[in-house]
């Protein structure tokens, strides 16, 4: 077990629908960090950009298989969703590999229905966990911030992670909600959107930032390509929780996951 965790979370253009190429800008961003860290994030489909046109270009293991390199080459976790295709269906898939290798999944439960990723990517119907170095860590995927019912902390986890591809006319809510998902689950609460302009000509700004289970500030990037930093510290965490012991008047309620 960790008392804290580094944390590292990349903010960067993406080459639109060229898995190869952007492996190839990753491999540079990921030589650029210079600190010791145990945990990158990336942001969602991070090889691709959110695109509605997976065929021949949806990951079958190739960059999968890069994450597991990257990972144990910097002996850190590495966090980022693809669009994966898998016995002829399409997902939208959360990866989180750690340095042995070991690779947790989640599809994105909330699919974009306003740009159609819900006709193209199927759907997960489960909340799905990352425990790493004694951290139990949920994993979400952009729209899903939007649905704090899905993300409840019901079984006391320690730290959200929301990987994006948020446009700037939105980000004020984006901006918003991580906030308010730290705040309500009293957790960390790590959100990385990307930057620049995708093939359909929507512009994101970033906003990638890291919060305390207060809300408080951690780490925030302006509109730029960088790479943010933070320590998460399970200490500061329980301390936190026992003082304000909010999450034990939770409401109960059974979450129907179809």
């Amino acid at each position: 077990m960790s008392q804290t965790l580094e944390i590292a979370a990349i903010q960067a253009n993406l080459v639109w629908e060229d898995p190869a190429a952007n492996r190839a800008y990753f491999d540079e961003k990921l030589a650029a960090i210079k600190k010791e860290v145990e945990l990158i994030i990336l942001p969602e489909m991070f090889a691709t950009g959110f695109s509605m046109n997976p065929d021949g270009i949806a990951d079958t293991g190739e960059t999968l298989n890069w994450m597991r390199t990257k990972a144990a080459e910097l002996k850190s976790a590495i966090a980022g969703s693809l669009m994966v295709k898998e016995n002829d269906l399409h997902y939208n898939r959360f990866y989180f590999v750690t340095p042995g290798g070991f690779v947790t999944a989640y599809d994105k439960r909330h699919t974009f229905t306003l740009a159609g990723e819900n006709k193209i990517y199927k759907n997960g119907t489960q909340q799905v966990f990352a425990n790493y170095k004694g951290w139990k860590i949920l994993l979400q995927v952009c729209y899903d911030l939007r649905f704090p019912v899905f993300a409840r902390n019901t079984s006391n986890y320690d730290a959200a992670i929301y990987v994006a591809n948020w446009p700037k006319k939105r980000v004020f809510a984006w901006d918003t909600l991580l906030k308010a998902r730290a705040i309500e689950n009293m957790c960390y609460c790590i959100g990385v959107n990307r930057m620049g302009l995708d093939g359909n000509n929507y512009e994101y700004n970033g906003f990638s930032g890291i919060y305390d289970s207060l809300g408080a500030t951690l780490a925030f990037a302006k509109e730029k390509e960088t790479t943010i930093y933070a320590t998460l510290d399970k200490a500061h965490l329980d301390e936190t929780r026992n003082q304000l012991n909010f999450l034990a008047d939770r409401d109960k309620f059974t979450l129907d996951l179809q």
